[in-house]
């Protein structure tokens, strides 16, 4: 069974947004054309912070960027982003939401940030997503959205430790690429790990061979 994972589509992450991702929005069409496809089940992450949320800068009275000890991590401060209930932590108009069966909200304690949308940072809570997985007998999970070497990453390397088999769908992904190499660096990791890469025409491929 194939699950489709949409990691962080929102608006605080697309161009504009106060954390906008470079080239964020172009994803969303990829995405769309995704989402009609036959997966069994169709999942999607949310940064859901609170308004304290440790890994803003502005709580710290430092600048995006900088780093601080959050529950004994490093943390990487960022602009404040994804504030629960406010317009930047929503969908975007243009996603297709409706085909979406399950929404995993991530970050949601001060102290906790979550890149992955299986656990925090620390491994120290889970979210519901493998328990959603398990349920619908999914063993290879596609993996699209934002960003390529943060939550996209982070969720691929903790699937891929669940013994799921891990697609990255590299036309529906972005990275913010702090660093010019980060996205490259972070897509070989998932490979090292044994995840794959693939295109967008693959996924259709590998969809109609189990749907003929």
């Amino acid at each position: 069974m194939k699950a489709l994972l949409i990691v962080d589509i929102q608006n605080d992450f697309l161009p504009g947004g106060s954390l906008g991702v470079q080239e964020g929005d172009q994803v969303i069409p990829v995405i769309n054309r995704l989402i009609k496809l036959p997966f069994t089940f169709i999942a999607a992450s949310k940064d859901w912070h609170p308004k304290d949320h440790g890994s803003f800068a502005s709580n710290h009275n430092k600048t995006p960027g900088d780093k601080v000890i959050l529950e004994g991590l490093s943390q990487i401060l960022w602009p404040d982003h994804c504030i629960q209930e406010s317009h930047g932590a929503e969908f975007p108009l243009e996603l297709n939401k409706k085909p979406i069966q399950c929404i995993i909200y991530k970050g949601t304690e001060k102290n906790l940030d979550s890149y992955s949308a299986f656990f925090d940072n620390g491994h120290k809570k889970a979210t519901k997503l493998h328990e959603e997985l398990k349920k619908k007998g999914i063993v290879e999970l596609f993996i699209a959205g934002l960003a390529t070497d943060y939550c996209v990453k982070y969720s691929a390397l903790d699937a891929i430790n669940l013994d799921y088999k891990v697609y990255i769908i590299k036309e529906a992904c972005r990275a913010v690429n702090l660093n010019p190499q980060d996205e490259l660096i972070a897509l070989n990791e998932i490979k090292q790990k044994g995840g794959k890469v693939i295109n967008e025409e693959e996924v259709n491929y590998l969809l109609r061979k189990d749907n003929p």
